[in-house]
Parts: C-alpha cells; structure tokens; sequence
C-alpha cells in the first residue's frame, strides 16, 4: 500500500515493512497501483527487479482494494490504538484499566475511526480492550476488517481463542499475554490461565497467523525468562515485548506484584523485536501513536487515558492535532545512550515526578544507575 508520509513510502501490510521511496519511484508505483497497471520497462529495471523480489509489485493485479494516498499530517500518526471494550473474562492483578466495565465503542464509532485513520495513512492498528474478543459486536467488527489498507493487530489474553475463532479471525498479528511460567501466570490472571494461553499461541501460530508475546516482569516470574526465552522461540513467536507494569488499575490493589527500577529494570534485555510502534529520530516515545478508548476519548497512549485530549466525536485529526510530540532535547536526561533510550517511557517518567525527567527502569536497563 502506497502512504504519503512525511516520506513518500509503501507498506507491506503482510510483513509489517515500510519502504523509503523517492518521489520518482512513488509516482512510477502509484502509476502501478492504477486500475491500467504498468509497463516494467518502463521503469528503472534494478528497481522493478526489486519490487518484484519484494512482492511490491505482482505480474497480476492482487485484486485488492486501493485507498485514497493524502498527504499525512507532520507528524504522521501511524500506528493506533484502538481499545473497543472495557470488557474481560480475567481480573488480572497487575491491569493498569482496573476492573471490567461495560463500556465500549460501537461498531459505527470504529467504522468512523479506522475510516479516518486510514485517509491519514495509518500503518497499524491495535485492536485492544479488556479482552476485544468479549466485544458484543466483535462478529461485525472483524467482519469489516479486510476492508482497510491496514495491519490488524489483535491483543488478546488467548483464553478465547479457540479454532473457530482463529478460522474466521481477520487479523494480520496475534498478540498474547503471557507473564511468565505456569505459577507466575497464574499468580496474575487466575487458575487454569496457563495452559489454555499456551494452547492459544500454539493453535494461533498453528493457523499461520504472526504471532507475537508480551510479558509483564512482576516478582513472581524473576526467575522464568531464560527458560521462556527458549519456549517461545522454538514455538515460533515473531516478537517478544518485556515490560513494566505502572502503578495503576488492580496493581494499586495489589501492590506486592510491584517493583523498584532496581528491582526490575535489568529484565528489560530480555525480548526481541520492534515492539507494536516505532519512533522516531529525535523525539521521545510516541512519535507516532495515539490511543482511542472505549468511552471514545483520545489519548496520547493508553496511560493516559484519564488525561484525554479530545473525543473522536471531534474527529481524528483533531485530536491528533493537539498531541505534542517530545523532543529529546527537551528532557533532563543527560546521559550518552539518549537516543537509543529515548527517555523511556513518558508515563512512568511522570510517576517519578518529572514529566521531562527519566524513567528509572530504563536507566536501570541502560546501566545509568
């Protein structure tokens, strides 16, 4: 799919690749992309040897549908959030959201919000909640999916995951929580949890879908993470996320589930991958990304929730429009690894009392303490 970002690029929804493009290769793909298609000779032969290579370009028209290419906004918002319920099936201890509520978006409020994401060339979209599998619209929602020039992202506990389910599922990725071996698992999100989430990477993977694990570091799994490294590897999960659970939700209630940087922070070297959005050179986290919840208000991530900056009932754009983005030169941080750290993340940051200080874990990680 051809996205006119602050680059002109095309994305391979399929494998989550973003391509670079000059202006002249952007015009000769767009002339690819139109319903004449092109003349290989008539393009640069070492360039359309690669695009061929790459599965840019097809000696067959993919018969799929092409969406209007705008010029993005600057920053482009490229990967969404997009949490349809408060709805859960577990009570995990550790859940920055808190208890299950019965909120969520409509169908019609994620048609709008996926419509417009798209025309400000969108790559991802996370679909999240609660557990979005307990959607009582899901049905409807996945069903009107493949409509749109996005990756699907599904993040989902995997206790609902069952054959039919992944048969009718139209996602690109699988995300799945997974916080440590069978008795640290179980610690956060209840009895039984583990074997059916196994089960649920193993059916997923199984079923040919990218399937990806994120892990949250608590006191219960310090132990786990070599052996689960080589679980999930010889399992075939595409990308591993280690985080830190905030302070927030059930964790206040459950405080000895929580950590100290010192504590945690060296957990962080454990994982592989991209992680569900990138950065950008220069800036803090979140360069990219913005957070819809389930009652509609828009945030600059999910953390932030109680502090939106509008409504999708304002418009996406808009909303987009009044999240400023982070520099780098802006934090007190001061150390040589800023870029690569890029001052962590900015919530737990907050929580340490300086909106534009350090995140402790990260520094941690970074061995900067």
């Amino acid at each position: 799919m051809l996205k006119r970002l602050e680059t002109p690029s095309v994305y391979d929804v399929r494998t989550d690749e973003l391509y670079e493009l000059d202006d002249e290769a952007f015009e000769y793909l767009r002339g690819c992309a139109s319903s004449e298609g092109c003349d290989g000779a008539d393009g640069d032969g070492e360039f359309v040897k690669y695009c061929l290579s790459e599965g840019i370009l097809a000696d067959e028209d993919p018969g799929v549908r092409r969406p209007p290419i705008n010029e993005s906004p600057v920053p482009s918002l490229r990967y969404l959030e997009l949490q349809i319920t408060r709805r859960c099936n577990l009570r995990c201890r550790h859940c920055y959201i808190g208890p299950t509520e019965d909120t969520e978006l409509s169908v019609e409020e994620i048609r709008k919000v996926l419509d417009e994401f798209e025309a400000m060339q969108g790559l991802r979209v996370i679909i999240t909640g609660g557990e979005p599998l307990m959607h009582r619209d899901f049905k409807a929602i996945n069903e009107m999916l493949p409509r749109y020039a996005l990756r699907k992202v599904l993040i989902t506990n995997g206790t609902l995951l069952t054959d039919k389910t992944l048969k009718d599922l139209n996602v690109d990725e699988i995300l799945v929580s997974l916080d440590g071996l069978c008795a640290a698992h179980e610690a956060l999100r209840g009895p039984g949890t583990f074997e059916r989430t196994m089960q649920a990477i193993e059916r997923a993977i199984g079923a040919g879908f990218d399937v990806s694990v994120s892990t949250m570091v608590h006191p219960m799994n310090l132990g786990d993470f070599d052996e689960l490294a080589v679980i999930l590897r010889s399992m075939g999960v595409r990308d591993w996320t280690v985080d830190i659970p905030c302070p927030e939700g059930n964790l206040k209630d459950n405080p000895s589930f929580a950590l100290t940087p010192q504590e945690a922070g060296r957990f962080l070297e454990y994982g592989w991958g991209d992680g569900l959005h990138g950065g950008g050179q220069g800036h803090a986290c979140g360069l990219h990304l913005m957070s819809v919840m389930a009652d509609g208000g828009c945030a600059r991530c999910a953390f932030y929730s109680e502090n939106p900056v509008g409504n999708i009932s304002e418009g996406l754009l808009e909303c987009w429009r009044r999240i400023r983005p982070t520099r780098l030169e802006e934090l007190t941080c001061d150390c040589d690894v800023i870029e690569a750290c890029r001052g962590g993340c900015r919530y737990r940051a907050e929580l340490f009392g300086d909106a534009f200080g350090k995140d402790l874990y990260r520094c941690v990680f970074f061995g900067k303490i």
